[in-house]
């Protein structure tokens, strides 16, 4: 979405509130595509003496798997992004301040890349998620699977048949 900033650049105290849904859905992100569903940003631009102030929040659903059991997992995002909007940037360092081009912005290149900073290259089913057995491929979490829990290094294996032998 694209702001024209004209009419608040001159005025102090002057807002201009936005409210659109953004299409993610062709978005890649670790070979998915997790957001199924429009990703809805709400905000302000104020003029604060002459400051031009962009307050926004960005709610998603992402739509993933669980890294242990693979088993779906839906996190609701809600990601606040601050911005100084300015015709000047005089400390490049800074990344609270966004370079402006002209008179308008486009909302997408400032809230699309903090929603997506702030996605997790993991998530999981539940903080206790026991995983898949490496061995039979079960889901630990509906019970055990009966495999050999104890896995030897194949490079220790001669050393196991030492410990048979004693037994």
């Amino acid at each position: 979405m694209k702001l024209d900033l004209k009419r608040i650049a001159v005025i102090d105290g002057e807002t201009i509130p936005f409210s659109y849904d953004a299409d993610l859905t062709k978005e890649e992100m670790n070979g998915e595509y997790p957001f199924r569903t429009p990703v809805h940003i709400e905000g302000e631009v104020r003029n604060h003496l002459g400051v031009l102030n962009l307050h926004a929040t960005v709610r998603a659903l992402y739509q993933t798997q669980c890294a242990r059991c693979l088993a779906p997992v839906n996190v609701d995002l809600n990601v606040p992004c601050d911005m100084i909007l300015s015709a000047e940037v005089q400390d490049e360092e800074r990344d609270d301040i966004y370079q402006l081009e002209g008179d308008s912005v486009e909302l997408d290149d400032i809230v699309i890349p903090a929603l997506l900073l702030e996605v997790h290259m993991t998530y999981l089913c539940k903080p206790d998620c026991k995983g898949l057995c490496p061995t039979c491929g079960k889901n630990r979490n509906e019970g055990p699977c009966g495999c050999d829990g104890r896995q030897i290094d194949s490079r220790l294996a001669v050393l196991q048949k030492l410990l048979d032998k004693d037994n």
